[in-house]
């Protein structure tokens, strides 16, 4: 595939949209991009004042759009399960979904709500968890489902119970886990998906190295004083040094999202010199990725720890009949 110096969006009138970590940063680019395009776009926030701030500089850039906030918190599953809940409710079918949201390195270990590790219960299980519980409007919509995943899932490891529960913690270890667990899920659900007539496709996209918020709320988790890692990417962004701006990293995943071309199981990221930066392009699944025996067991583990089981083929009637299962 030849690399996209930028997205071509397609009309997306009466397609309704969800984009999780859209309060700033790529989230909320992606966002106003979908809006532009016509698409309703529902942004899932932890903070109030901050989806409020989302939804004024999606209004101020596209003045049509219908954007609406709903509260979620993916470090709590008991959050998860009220948006689904929520969303079930309203019964309306949902044609693309960005699992976008997520914590990077905090430097020390904290645990979500449920007792996981912070990244890998936000990163991974809160995404899974919430895409089980609103597949049947996935299924409804035929959505395509784009999951954030990161070149650190590269040097990730497919030690999911460590990760999870262990008391030992490296930040970038946990976060590199925590990634490659996103990306192997996004290409499972497709697979999945194909062998069990959800109708869903699902792929994955990195950002390479985007300067975004996402540099200064992990790090700084916890600390007393700034950590360095924000000051320094703030400084290679400026010089455009191996750093790009967010209307340069959202491209890959808005690629994956909207893009006739894209396709569900692949992977996509920068072009550029070692992915830091550039425009969309398709990627080499990391070796990593690419085992399928740690797919299954991974999922099966993260159905065991949130608690949310996908359905077989069995379970499928209702919603090709119109209806939802619960």
């Amino acid at each position: 595939m030849k690399a996209k110096r930028d997205v071509d969006v397609p009309d997306l009138s009466g397609k309704v949209a969800v984009v999780t970590g859209a309060s700033d940063g790529i989230g909320l680019g992606i966002a106003v991009r979908l809006a532009r395009a016509g698409a309703e776009v529902v942004l899932p926030v932890r903070n109030p004042a901050k989806g409020e701030r989302a939804l004024a500089a999606i209004a101020a850039q596209a003045p049509r759009a219908v954007a609406s906030t709903r509260e979620l918190d993916l470090a709590s599953l008991a959050s998860v399960e009220r948006l689904g809940n929520a969303l079930l409710t309203e019964g309306r079918p949902v044609h693309l979904f960005m699992a976008n949201a997520g914590v990077m390195t905090p430097p020390e270990r904290t645990l979500t709500a449920d007792g996981f590790e912070l990244q890998f219960g936000t990163n991974h299980l809160g995404h899974m968890a919430l895409i089980g519980r609103v597949l049947p409007l996935l299924m409804m919509g035929q959505a395509r489902v784009t999951t954030m995943s990161s070149s650190a899932a590269a040097q990730g490891t497919a030690a999911w119970d460590v990760f999870a529960r262990a008391e030992q913690y490296r930040a970038i270890r946990s976060y590199s886990a925590s990634k490659l667990a996103q990306l192997m899920f996004a290409l499972e659900l497709d697979r999945r998906s194909k062998k069990l007539g959800w109708g869903v496709s699902s792929n994955a996209a990195h950002p390479g190295t985007t300067y975004s918020n996402l540099y200064a709320s992990g790090p700084n988790l916890g600390r007393s004083k700034p950590s360095p890692i924000d000051g320094i990417f703030r400084r290679l962004s400026k010089l455009g040094v191996f750093v790009q701006p967010v209307d340069a990293g959202l491209l890959p995943a808005l690629h994956a999202a909207v893009s006739v071309d894209a396709e569900g199981g692949r992977y996509y990221g920068p072009d550029g010199l070692g992915q830091f930066t550039g425009s969309a392009t398709e990627l080499k699944l990391p070796r990593r990725a690419n085992v399928l025996a740690d797919a299954v067991t991974l999922w099966d583990a993260s159905e065991a720890m949130t608690g949310v089981v996908f359905p077989t083929r069995s379970s499928l009637a209702n919603v090709q009949d119109g209806g939802i299962f619960h």
